[in-house]
């Protein structure tokens, strides 16, 4: 039997390919240690590329609005400029607004735990006061307490051995964070200038992508990478534009209502919830516990009362701004938004609960349209599918 040179080319390929996955199962921990270390190299251009992602949202946005639009009104401005102007407008935009956030919250979280310090102890006042109340009110509690045995020898050692130990621990632990904040800090900063390369020759480093793509891919393969590019960009530029617009909603409304209602951390409290609001469905409950306690501590009346605007907005929020600013802009259905969430927090933390939302969008979108075409293909009727 003949076989063609491209048959010949697969076979050859295939066998390669089950070569190579034989020998990496082999070699499994090797493979894993490498890939570490190309990971730990090229984390700072990986950072940078996240950076250019997260700043090229406003980018476009200012330049279209403020550069393009006057150019067509014949307010003439030098194209050469148009990119370097756009993006240092960019980058003071974001780095205005954190010092502004950070101009805001600083001071009032000095205040808190300032305040913190006195309102501590009366509380623990009104707590004693409290639990007095209730042995009296329900005496099996003080007869359960008192039929309590503790070791108390044992107890101290347990604590003395945990503190001798956790000394040594504590200064190992110490020293490593500082290392890694120093790391962290290098990285982040290289990454940020790469990000501004990246940012004032992107047209440029497109095309050589799509040079790249149609000199080693059929063209019928590049148009198709090209194009879950394109959904990719556009899903995932929805969705951080959109998260970021539903977390200024709800800091908004929640420093609306209770400032209103007198609540007391207002300011504090909204930012909080605000900022945490970025992290889809679960994250503004840590915001909500952080400003229960702050609330509890001054007032336990307005503590409750603020569980109870919590879980309300969190349903306005939930059933209709959510759906409205985020929900259409991915395209995903509320379920899988859910399991996205779920899994991306179960994998790989909060970076994957952002990213998984997106990223299930994409998904969505690429298997709902081959499912179209294909029932297209096969021509099933409509009544079927009811």
């Amino acid at each position: 039997m003949d076989l063609s040179k491209d048959i010949v080319k697969k076979i050859i390929g295939i066998v390669a390919f089950a070569i190579f996955l034989f020998v990496g199962l082999q070699n499994i921990s090797k493979v894993i240690s490498s890939l570490k270390i190309i990971l730990t190299i090229c984390s700072p251009f990986l950072i940078g590329a996240f950076i250019a992602f997260v700043l090229n949202v406003p980018l476009r946005f200012i330049e279209r609005k403020l550069f393009t639009e006057n150019i067509k009104n014949n307010y003439k401005l030098s194209e050469k400029l148009q990119r370097p102007a756009s993006l240092a407008i960019t980058i003071l935009l974001v780095v205005g607004v954190v010092f502004v956030v950070m101009f805001l919250i600083i001071p009032e979280l000095v205040h808190t735990f300032g305040t913190l310090k006195d309102t501590i102890p009366n509380f623990i006042i009104q707590a004693q006061s409290w639990a007095e109340n209730w042995v009296v009110e329900f005496p099996e509690i003080s007869n359960w307490v008192m039929n309590l045995t503790v070791d108390w020898n044992k107890l101290s050692k347990t604590i003395f051995d945990f503190l001798q130990k956790g000394a040594g621990n504590f200064l190992t632990s110490t020293v490593g964070v500082a290392t890694s904040i120093i790391s962290g800090i290098i990285k982040v900063s290289i990454g940020f200038v790469f990000s501004i390369y990246i940012l004032l020759q992107k047209e440029k480093l497109g095309r050589q992508s799509k040079k790249i793509l149609y000199s080693f891919l059929p063209e019928e393969k590049a148009d198709k990478v090209i194009s879950i590019c394109s959904l990719c960009n556009k899903i995932f530029s929805s969705f951080l534009s959109g998260q970021c617009t539903e977390a200024v909603i709800l800091g908004a409304l929640f420093f609306i209502v209770m400032t209103i209602f007198s609540f007391p951390y207002a300011l504090v409290i909204s930012i909080l919830i605000g900022f945490t609001a970025l992290v889809p469905i679960f994250g503004s409950f840590i915001g909500f516990t952080v400003g229960g306690f702050l609330i509890l501590m001054v007032d336990p009346t307005k503590a409750l009362w603020f569980i109870v605007l919590f879980f309300t907005l969190q349903q306005i929020e939930g059933n209709i701004i959510y759906p409205r600013v985020v929900g259409n802009s991915v395209g995903l259905p509320s379920i899988w938004v859910l399991v996205a969430v779920t899994i991306g927090g179960s994998t790989m933390g909060v970076l994957g609960m952002l990213v998984n939302i997106p990223l299930f969008s994409v998904l969505y979108s690429l298997i709902r349209e081959s499912v179209l075409k294909r029932l297209e293909e096969r021509k099933i009727a409509e009544e079927k599918l009811r």
